[in-house]
């Protein structure tokens, strides 16, 4: 860590009088490996560096920004980036919002994000789980037909981030990561499930865990029908909870917000959800995935209330988004890599847990649909005007159990409306990769377009 920073504090020291340099440099590791037959199907190791040099000068009608980035940390690369970075200040447009961040006090919380586990375990062993999981998917039920994707991947980051404007931060990340589909037959045709396990290292992983559930998501829906159009009660599962919810959050975006592309918009105080909705983005709390100590810009990172008790409390915000909204930034900058520019968002969605656990949250339902996974979430979601129309698979909720497997399925509704119709909040609270956590949850008034 300490040399990222020595490389970005070169690039500072070049920095003349009349400009202001921000500099995020970031290096890496990840290991790919998937399984087939009892064989590596594919395997790939890899090591990354680079970085990425944003330059600001002040002009009479606000800020000028040129960008660059290098996918090395050679002297010649970084010399060349913070030339091409100041040359493209020349043709920047002139905006008065723009600006770089500064310190604003918020001390960044202790998180334990890395873990030696990933750099510490061997490839062999890492291979192994890989075979391994998909050896338990093919033996766990004569109607595994195939197994797809048996994966075992993991992720080591390091990044710093100074500024001229006195940022100065650094971050530390492992993951790993277990995932598989499987492939089940009879008469009736194929069905797949899905199965995963997460942590932050090799040893947390849970294999049996991953391939259970794939096993089990593929053989209940053997049999699958498209059932009659109604109206009622759909139960989200956390995973499709963790899409909804992440959906939600892409709304509650500053950047969003200030360019009218969010139906959160001119809402703050209003109800917006049931009052058993609490949304909070907290990148403080270590049992996320998407927890960290510093977002984008080099701010310290910071527990954020977006939806209390179904009020609309707070959006998410970056530098420049708050200057716009004219406001303060929230840590909230999250930035693609060194060649993408911060923006505001979400990273570490979760929503409050009820008292109920699924199974008795099918009971309190009593009929409806439970929904196991969405499909045409990215063109069938606007979150604009919140209109939601995309298709699942699942099984229909009778006398409040799982009953038979229902797929061409639509469900159709606004955001709006969903959030005001929620009926239950679970308290099954699933820690997934993304940018949110996962709970069941039950919307009420839903039409689902079957036959």
């Amino acid at each position: 860590m300490s040399d990222l920073l020595s490389i970005a504090d070169g690039v500072l020291a070049r920095a003349t009088g009349d400009e202001h340099v921000e500099v995020y440099v970031s290096s890496g590791t990840d290991t790919d490996v998937q399984a087939y037959q009892g064989e590596i199907e594919k395997l790939t190791t890899a090591s990354s560096a680079g970085i990425g040099i944003r330059v600001l000068v002040d002009g009479p009608g606000g800020a000028r920004i040129g960008t660059a980035w290098a996918g090395s940390l050679d002297d010649d690369a970084i010399a060349d980036a913070l030339r091409d970075a100041r040359d493209n200040v020349r043709f920047a447009t002139e905006d008065e919002f723009l600006a770089f961040a500064a310190p604003d006090g918020v001390g960044a919380a202790d998180l334990a994000l890395l873990d030696d586990g990933v750099a510490g375990t061997g490839l062999d062993d890492k291979i192994a789980l890989a075979i391994d999981l998909e050896r338990q998917v093919r033996s766990a039920d004569p109607r595994i037909r195939q197994v797809e994707a048996a994966t075992y991947s993991d992720y080591v980051a390091h990044a710093a981030i100074v500024s001229t404007n006195g940022i100065r931060a650094t971050y530390a990340r492992s993951g790993s990561y277990l995932s598989v589909e499987a492939i089940a037959s009879d008469e009736s045709g194929d069905q797949t499930g899905w199965g995963l396990s997460v942590g932050r290292a090799p040893s947390q992983l849970n294999p049996d865990q991953a391939a259970a559930d794939a096993v089990r998501r593929a053989t209940r829906m053997l049999g699958a029908v498209k059932p009659a159009s109604m109206r009622g009660v759909a139960v989200f599962d956390p995973r499709t909870t963790s899409t909804l919810l992440a959906i939600i959050g892409g709304a509650l975006s500053g950047t969003s917000v200030v360019r009218g592309r969010s139906f959160f918009a001119d809402r703050l105080g209003d109800d917006v959800a049931a009052s058993t909705f609490t949304l909070v983005d907290d990148p403080t709390d270590d049992r996320h995935f998407g927890a960290s100590t510093y977002d984008g810009e080099g701010l310290a990172c910071r527990r954020n209330v977006l939806i209390e008790n179904g009020k609309l409390r707070g959006f998410v915000y970056d530098t420049e988004s708050a200057r716009r909204a004219g406001t303060v930034s929230t840590g909230s900058a999250s930035r693609g890599g060194i060649a993408g520019s911060p923006s505001a968002s979400c990273r570490a969605l979760q929503l409050a847990p009820g008292s109920l656990s699924q199974e008795e949250i099918l009971r309190a339902v009593g009929n409806g649909v439970f929904v196991e996974s969405l499909t045409g979430v990215h063109s069938g979601v606007n979150p604009i005007s919140g209109d939601f129309s995309v298709g699942i698979t699942g099984l229909m909720i009778r006398d409040g159990q799982l009953a038979e497997p229902i797929r061409e399925v639509t469900v159709a509704s606004t955001l709006q409306r969903m959030l005001l119709d929620i009926q239950h909040v679970g308290g099954d609270v699933e820690w997934l990769p993304g940018v949110a956590a996962g709970q069941t949850i039950a919307i009420s008034d839903i039409a689902l377009s079957g036959s």
